[in-house]
């Protein structure tokens, strides 16, 4: 158990001390399942500055967006065709995630989708919202605008449950 914690303290290290905090942050919110959810926390525990990190973390996080749009339907489709398990089974798996949350996006369409991307729970956010609005075939300028309302709200709530209201207050 040590062995791990310390591979997992020399990452940190690493990262914090090659890329510095403020890019920590930025990178983490590009990951899928962590996004903006877990790159404010992350900045708010480096002592980043909150409005930084909001912004650092919006960016960060609205950067894979139009690429998903574009892409992900023929890179799964591809998934599903492949001959290796691995890669038909998470091409399935992700139709399946994203089949999942269609009908909760499509009743409300663009508000459903910011809505959806905006709630911060685990399973949600600009990803699987963005996979479910290609899904649909919502058109692309419209779901782009849709996740960043979510991202943008998301982001909102993330910096009060992290830094707190009257940290963020004083800062003013």
């Amino acid at each position: 158990m040590y062995f791990l914690l310390s591979i997992t303290e020399s990452i940190s290290n690493f990262f914090l001390k090659t890329v510095g905090k403020e890019l920590c942050v930025f990178f983490c919110s590009m990951i899928p399942i962590i996004e903006l959810r877990g790159a404010i926390p992350l900045a708010a525990s480096l002592g980043v500055n909150p409005f930084l990190a909001y912004g650092l973390s919006i960016v960060g996080n609205m950067i894979p967006v139009p690429f998903i749009l574009l892409f992900i339907k023929a890179i799964i489709g591809w998934m599903q065709k492949s001959k290796v398990k691995m890669f038909s089974r998470f091409g399935n798996f992700l139709i399946r995630k994203g089949e999942k949350n269609k009908e909760k996006v499509s009743k409300y369409g663009f508000w459903g989708l910011a809505l959806f991307v905006m709630i911060p729970l685990p399973g949600t956010g600009a990803w699987t919202g963005s996979l479910v609005a290609a899904l649909l075939e919502m058109p692309f300028w419209k779901a782009v605008l849709s996740a960043l309302v979510g991202v943008l709200c998301a982001g909102i709530i993330m910096s009060l449950i992290s830094y707190g209201i009257g940290a963020i207050i004083a800062l003013f």
